[in-house]
């Protein structure tokens, strides 16, 4: 999609300037290299070499400085060039010389060769060196990629007590190694194609061909094939495109940047998409259940993951519906509050001029700024604004009476409890949604926190993640599945994929899920 956008652009103003202008690599080799300056601006980086090889044949290697090897191409290019340039000109016509330089002289991995200039400007700036024999209208295309990359580290966002402490980077062959390293399976398919009209980025789909459902890949390579826009930043840009409601509060795909997460997804059956330049990959589809599960659950034993599962449940609860629990009872319910807790809460909110919702609000909001301000900020203070800042200001509101000490406890429970959830993107889901409990709790007390739990579930039950209903193993119900649930079963007994992904391949041999 978009191949041709360089080749528009120039075409309109070379029609202008009545040159004339081709989108395939001419004999020519100076109108070759016009043309090929002329595509990119003749950047300041375009590194072009012309060689001698002899008996008047002609040749030139381009290159981008910064996006190529550039020790490679004097050492096992020019070099071994102009070493055999007796041997190389000796050939009868420039085709046959160039295809003898692919096959015998050329001391590069990958060499492709090529007639299409489109192709190779898309792979000049992509790191690739370009060789141009005068007499011929084609050229070599050297894989000499090589730029600055960020060296393997543990994630940031995802850290774990016990498990691997490699993590995606920003380079697409670093991230597939990383991903073959878990798998060493020769059914492990990684198709590439590329997104963005202009910035020409590598896209990879990884799965495991066997396992995964064939229609599950068709539908995730028709999604990716309507992608139109001139650039993916970043795999959030792939994510917002191709779920299936953009209008839904909750994530449809799953984003990590821990390769084992990506290893074990695609066990189950399901697909990784990964973006060369981010490094986070995407995993489809998910479930609600999969915001409760981390991988540190299967390294441990059964009883602490199904311990910590369980807590991260409750954490959820006490996110969503502890502030509207608060502001139904003390405003609509003071009946169902014991006795002494309910003189304890009219004590602590003598004095208060707001009611309990606004007390939610002005509080829920705070914590909301600190938190967002400690994660910009850096991380040498982040913590330690977003630590001294709630006490600071939490104590300060309480002193000035402008809210009750029980909604301090309430606010810094349920912001504590918020970050029990693994999948981050469902956690600011969550916390977003408590604001609409809260309200509907302001309205119509324990009635309205009903009513929007109702709706949410509602919600969900129609969900999907690429044609996969949300809310499974739940509704549908699999109950087979159930066991890697709430509870995580002892890895002996899970030797089953999860059924709502229909694997051609159902048994996983106590794969993790």
């Amino acid at each position: 999609m978009g191949r041709n956008f360089f080749r528009r652009r120039k075409l309109k103003q070379e029609s202008v300037e009545g040159e004339d202008f081709s989108t395939e690599i001419g004999v020519d080799l100076e109108k070759n290299l016009q043309d090929l300056q002329t595509l990119i601006g003749s950047p300041e980086d375009l590194v072009i070499h012309r060689l001698n090889l002899g008996f008047n044949v002609k040749a030139a290697v381009a290159f981008i400085s910064g996006l190529s090897n550039k020790e490679a191409i004097h050492n096992d290019l020019i070099k071994n060039l102009l070493r055999n340039r007796e041997k190389e000109a000796g050939s009868d016509t420039p085709d046959e010389l160039i295809k003898q330089l692919k096959l015998d002289l050329i001391s590069i991995g990958s060499v492709e060769q090529t007639n299409s200039l489109d192709k190779l400007t898309i792979d000049l700036l992509s790191g690739k060196s370009v060789v141009y024999v005068d007499g011929t209208a084609e050229a070599l295309l050297m894989g000499t990629e090589k730029w600055e990359t960020r060296s393997i580290d543990e994630p940031i966002s995802e850290s774990l007590i016990r498990g691997p402490r490699e993590g995606f980077v920003e380079n697409l062959q670093t991230n597939m190694m990383l991903i073959r390293r878990h798998i060493r399976d020769p059914n492990l398919r990684f198709d590439t194609s590329e997104v963005g009209r202009r910035s020409k980025k590598k896209l990879v789909v990884c799965y495991v061909d066997g396992i995964v459902n064939p229609d599950m890949v068709k539908e995730v390579d028709r999604r990716l094939s309507s992608i139109d826009m001139d650039s993916a930043m970043e795999s959030g840009y792939i994510e917002q495109w191709i779920e299936d409601s953009y209008l839904s509060p909750f994530p449809q795909l799953d984003n990590t940047e821990r390769p084992d997460k990506v290893a074990s997804a695609v066990l189950q059956g399901k697909v990784g998409i990964l973006l060369d330049g981010s490094p986070f990959a995407l995993i489809a589809p998910i479930t609600i259940a999969n915001a409760f599960k981390s991988p540190e659950d299967y390294y441990d034993r059964w009883l602490i993951g199904t311990f910590l599962r369980i807590i991260r449940y409750i954490g959820a609860f006490i996110t969503m519906f502890l502030p509207a629990l608060y502001i139904a009872l003390v405003s609509y319910h003071q009946g169902m509050i014991p006795s002494q807790l309910a003189f304890s809460i009219a004590a602590t909110r003598e004095g208060v001029p707001f009611p309990a919702f606004v007390e939610a609000i002005i509080m829920g909001l705070t914590m909301e700024l600190l938190r967002e301000a400690g994660a910009r900020l850096p991380r040498t203070i982040g913590q330690t604004i977003g630590i001294v800042g709630g006490l600071v200001i939490g104590e300060a509101a309480v002193s000035a009476g402008i809210v009750s000490p029980i909604m301090v406890i309430v606010v810094a429970l349920t912001a504590v409890a918020s970050f029990t959830i693994p999948l981050y993107s469902v956690a600011i889901s969550f916390r977003l949604l408590r604001f609409g409990f809260m309200f509907a709790a302001a309205v119509l007390g324990l009635y309205g926190i009903v009513l929007v739990y109702i709706m949410i579930n509602i919600h969900i039950v129609n969900l999907k993640s690429m044609g996969v209903p949300y809310s499974t193993p739940f509704a549908p119900s699999f109950i087979k599945d159930w066991k890697d649930l709430v509870l995580r079963g002892p890895i002996p007994m899970m030797n089953e994929r999860p059924r709502n992904l229909k694997p051609k391949d159902t048994t996983s041999g106590n794969l993790r899920r």
